[in-house]
């Protein structure tokens, strides 16, 4: 039978270029903030369990984990100390293969290992066993691979959709590349700086504030005026670190919520706020590109912790987004703005989405049937590929938040 044709449709972007437009609003939620926790735990279990299901079976079999939540306990910070009095709770919940031809398979053991494996990674003034706890509540399933071959690796488990759009425009990456100084170089300057960040964006016009909430570790400092140190260094790196990214005037504000006239202080014990008190889930922070555009098209769905092999919700907020970046590069600075949207129906192949949709905005000097053809290709050969998700993510060549 000769090939389906997939239904890509590429359109006119009907909207004001995003650097023209008077106010843009772009948020990230650094890698300690208690909803990027709970993103990277539910990718990490993911991966692990795919790994053992690779190892054992030569493919990655059915599971879910894309619903980690975090429990936030009791802390009492203090300058040059501070103790941790209730610890956190990490519930691992969603579902897996845990049994296969009559074999049970260590899927608690790998979901917990790797839980505390990553949280280690991301946590540098935590610590793991005294100050959180972590409980399984994944579901057990089973499969007979002796049976027929299944379906289910090639056809959607879902009715979803995925959005992607490119480039980043200046403010989102000053936003992105902001929080990535703060938590992965900065605070190896700053050793009272905590890994919960986050980062708020509000630019007017070609004026841009930034918005910094940094969790500041109290046994590290020696008292209010460490502090206010500590704060000021930040603000002045965080601001010589911006001009790498824009000539815009930038503002940055830190901690803004503090009040030192009366001994208001944003410390921590651990660096993270889930210490005390502040919750997290999957799904709650940033999307599939690392930020969270109220201004751009975006998906509800929690990309990080579904299966990578079947679940639309995850494979096309990915391929969306690689479909934007490439249609970018191969236009040749022809295209200003690009919006990707993937529509999937259950049961229907992966490859073969009822709709690919994509709205384009060319340069006056483009061509644009050689554009709108080059944009269909490109997203034609990302869904014909698009079984190189799983290995695109176990490599670390895809991130989801």
């Amino acid at each position: 039978m000769p090939a389906v044709e997939r239904n890509i449709t590429v359109e006119p972007l009907k909207t004001q270029f995003i650097e023209e437009q008077p106010v843009e609003l772009v948020e990230r939620k650094g890698l300690g903030h208690p909803d990027s926790i709970c993103d990277g735990v539910s990718e990490a279990v993911s991966r692990a369990l795919s790994k053992m299901y690779l190892d054992e079976y030569g493919r990655i079999l059915h599971h879910n984990t894309d619903e980690t939540h975090v429990v936030g306990g009791q802390a009492t910070p203090h300058f040059g100390s501070g103790k941790v009095s209730q610890p956190a709770y990490v519930c691992l919940v969603g579902r897996a293969t845990t049994e296969v031809n009559g074999e049970k398979l260590p899927f608690r053991q790998t979901a917990i290992d790797a839980a505390k494996q990553y949280i280690k990674g991301v946590a540098s003034h935590l610590d793991l066993e005294r100050q959180l706890e972590f409980d399984c509540k994944i579901g057990q399933g089973s499969v007979d691979l002796r049976g027929v071959f299944e379906q289910e690796g090639h056809l959607a488990n879902d009715t979803s959709f995925g959005c992607g759009y490119a480039p980043l425009s200046e403010t989102e990456t000053l936003v992105l590349e902001t929080e990535r100084f703060l938590t992965l170089r900065l605070k190896k300057k700053v050793q009272s700086l905590g890994e919960d960040v986050k980062v708020m964006g509000c630019r007017q016009g070609d004026e841009i504030k930034l918005t910094v909430a940094a969790a500041m570790v109290g046994r590290e400092l020696k008292g209010k005026d460490d502090y206010i140190s500590a704060i000021r260094a930040i603000h002045d790196e965080v601001l010589k670190n911006a001009s790498k990214y824009t000539r815009r005037q930038v503002n940055v504000d830190i901690n803004t919520g503090d009040n030192y006239d009366k001994d208001v202080f944003y410390l921590t014990v651990t660096g993270l706020s889930l210490e005390n008190g502040d919750d997290g889930s999957t799904g709650r922070g940033n999307r599939a590109n690392g930020l969270i555009t109220p201004y751009r098209p975006m998906s509800m769905e929690a990309t990080s912790g579904k299966n990578p092999v079947t679940h639309v919700g995850k494979i096309y907020n990915l391929l969306s987004k690689e479909i934007a970046n490439d249609i970018v590069k191969r236009s040749g600075g022809n295209v200003k703005e690009v919006h990707v949207r993937i529509l999937s129906q259950i049961g229907k192949p992966v490859d073969h989405p009822l709709v690919c949709a994509i709205n384009l905005l060319p340069t006056d000097s483009a061509n644009k049937t050689d554009t709108y053809r080059q944009a269909r290709e490109v997203a034609d050969n990302w869904l014909v590929k698009s079984n190189t998700i799983p290995q695109l993510l176990l490599t670390g060549k895809l991130t989801t938040f």
